[in-house]
């Protein structure tokens, strides 16, 4: 007989000797709860239903079977697709991804239960209160963040890749994310174009120190506010504040959002059949982050947005590498092992020696200006693409 049954024989010879005592006005109500140690109404309740059923009636009704306990096979069911395809899911994925592709319509608590009887899943330790050190800003467009995670997302043998995520501070979705071979400046200016295009200029950025970001005189010291990176010039033209941190715990909201997708993100692609770059960049766009948005993002403290269209499209060119070259005496320009022919141009007979302006745009193509004006485009071996003899307007740096 197990343990609880034996309590519950126990707790009938005691009240049944106690509820005759009363009976036979030897105690009262009230002593006679306290003797049983339970509340005088719970005394009373106890001697109608004895009264009604016997001692039957007293029995301890969570210890008869539940019309409500789920099926065994269903269980079983459940254990077995644990085992053979979402082993290391957490209980919250793996009941979501249940719903989702099984027809699964047991509730969670219950699944949890069986997964930790089985022991296929530890029983989370407690953890502490949660100290919100930074309130999130009440509206969508004033502070966004960037930051990148280098982890094994792909299945197989695809070895490590980054994860450069774009996310809002407000509602915590996301704006932009996609995977690389390495984070850099071209990836970190990606995620802003990504950003801008679809929702318009913000107010301010927040990310870590990484050198593609900031310059850093001292090791562990402040950034430099006055020298910039190619990223820092960008957002500063853009009239986008950039903010540095200076501790991973000042980046907690980020850090949380990779904690998540170091979670799910390997599992949902590996479900899903993807092993390339290519394939997961198109995947993670076009259903993963509505579908994560969709499950995580939560309402911004006040309506309205922050996000400012740009009319002018400035943006186009201003996140992009931009630096400086002076043109050789063969009325070229070099960059990174290429030699940019500069065409004819009726603003003057030739460049030599002129300090010119390269541009590279994320695609690898090129452009030469010559102040505001753009002389000509390149693709991304440095051929001539539209040659230019006069001039359009550009944004000046």
């Amino acid at each position: 007989m197990d343990r609880a049954r034996i309590h519950e024989g126990i707790r009938r010879m005691r009240f049944t000797d106690v509820l005759g005592r009363s009976e036979r006005s030897e105690l009262s109500q009230m002593e006679a709860a306290e003797l049983l140690g339970i509340s005088e109404r719970t005394f009373r309740r106890w001697r109608d239903r004895h009264r009604e059923a016997g001692s039957e009636g007293f029995a301890d009704r969570r210890l008869a079977p539940s019309l409500r306990r789920a099926p065994v096979a269903e269980i079983e069911r459940m254990l077995g697709l644990y085992r053979d395809l979402y082993r290391g899911f957490t209980v919250k994925h793996f009941h979501e991804q249940l719903a989702k592709r099984h027809n699964y319509t047991l509730g969670y608590t219950v699944t949890k239960l069986h997964l930790h009887r089985a022991g296929l899943v530890q029983a989370a330790t407690k953890r502490s209160a949660h100290r919100k050190k930074r309130p999130r800003r009440p509206m969508v467009g004033m502070l966004l963040h960037q930051d990148a995670s280098t982890h094994a997302w792909l299945p197989g043998d695809a070895g490590k890749h980054d994860l450069v995520v774009t996310m809002e501070d407000a509602t915590s979705a996301l704006y932009s994310i996609f995977l690389v071979d390495q984070e850099g400046t071209a990836s970190s200016l990606r995620g802003i174009r990504e950003v801008v295009a679809k929702h318009g200029l913000f107010c301010s950025l927040y990310t870590d120190r990484g050198s593609h970001y900031f310059l850093t005189p001292d090791a562990g010291g402040r950034v430099s506010k006055t020298v910039l990176t190619q990223f820092g010039r960008a957002l500063k033209q853009l009239g986008i504040e950039h903010i540095a941190a200076y501790s991973p715990q000042a980046r907690g909201r980020s850090e949380r959002a990779f904690s998540t997708l170091q979670d799910r993100l390997p599992k949902e692609l590996r479900l899903a059949g993807i092993s390339t770059i290519e394939a997961a960049n198109a995947w993670l766009r076009e259903t993963y982050m509505v579908e994560y948005n969709q499950q995580f993002a939560i309402d911004a403290e006040q309506e309205g947005s922050a996000f400012v269209a740009d009319a002018t499209g400035a943006w186009r060119e201003v996140l992009c590498v931009q630096e400086e070259r002076t043109v050789g005496n063969d009325n070229t320009v070099k960059w990174q092992r290429r030699s940019l022919q500069l065409p004819p141009s009726r603003l003057r007979p030739h460049f030599v020696k002129t300090t010119v302006r390269v541009h590279e745009y994320p695609d690898g193509q090129l452009a030469v200006y010559w102040g505001p004006h753009r002389l000509a485009d390149y693709d991304a071996q440095g051929s001539i693409v539209q040659p230019e003899p006069l001039s359009r307007s550009a944004p000046q740096p």
